[in-house]
């Protein structure tokens, strides 16, 4: 018997759902504060992939 790996595909209704549930689980007070602490990491680590480019063209030079 054969292991069949299925793609992960993401549609619309698979989008409401998540949706859907994270309101349920989180309530819509605290969804923006989630948000607001998932895009401030997203921020550090850019600052952080750009100065590890930065460190990595100095040393090169």
């Amino acid at each position: 018997m054969t292991a069949q790996i299925l793609p992960l595909v993401i549609g619309a209704p698979q989008i409401i759902l998540i949706v859907v549930v994270v309101l349920l689980l989180f309530g819509g007070k605290k969804i923006p504060e989630l948000m607001r602490g998932l895009g401030s990491g997203i921020k550090e680590f850019k600052d952080a992939s750009k100065e590890d480019k930065s460190e990595k063209s100095e040393d090169s030079k």
